[in-house]
């Protein structure tokens, strides 16, 4: 049976594997260290301040260290289960990885309250704004990474 050309196709699971690493994991991996750098800075230099995001050096290497642990078990671990074509018990790494992504979304809720929405005050500086930014981005790859996850990597494998 030929698919309908209307409904979209399921990526091959080695493709979104390779999406996942080079567009996510990898790039988690750099901005992190970056944010967190810039959170320090702005947190220094503007501890006086009302709008100071104090604490968010230390939520972002938290977000660091947790997404770091949760990542070399996807890749040593899960990732090539699933590339081996999956089993039965493939099920609870699984469950397990979506659950530590429920305790991301918390963290992203916390992120988003720590830069107020990812707002900046008036009169920001260049590295205020420049933190702003890439929370919000940090926020938006996240959300999108746990998605494609949960819903178009794992999700088969769940039924």
């Amino acid at each position: 049976m030929t698919p309908d050309p209307g409904t979209p196709q399921r990526p091959e699971v080695g493709a979104l594997i390779e999406l996942i690493q080079t567009r996510y994991h990898d790039t988690h991996r750099r901005e992190f260290p970056e944010a967190i750098r810039l959170a320090r800075k702005v947190e220094a230099v503007h501890a006086a301040e009302p709008e100071c995001p104090r604490g968010l050096a230390d939520l972002l290497a938290l977000m660091l260290d947790d997404l770091e642990s949760h990542q070399q078990r996807e890749e040593r671990v899960l990732f090539p289960m699933l590339l081996a074509g999956g089993s039965p018990m493939v099920r609870f790494p699984i469950a397990r990885m979506m659950a530590e992504h429920l305790d991301v979304e918390e963290q992203l809720i916390r992120l988003r309250t720590l830069t107020h929405d990812f707002a900046n005050p008036l009169g920001a500086c260049d590295t205020w704004r420049g933190l702003t930014q890439l929370c919000r981005k940090l926020d938006a790859d996240l959300r999108e990474h746990m998605r494609l996850e949960n819903e178009e990597l794992f999700a088969p494998f769940m039924d």
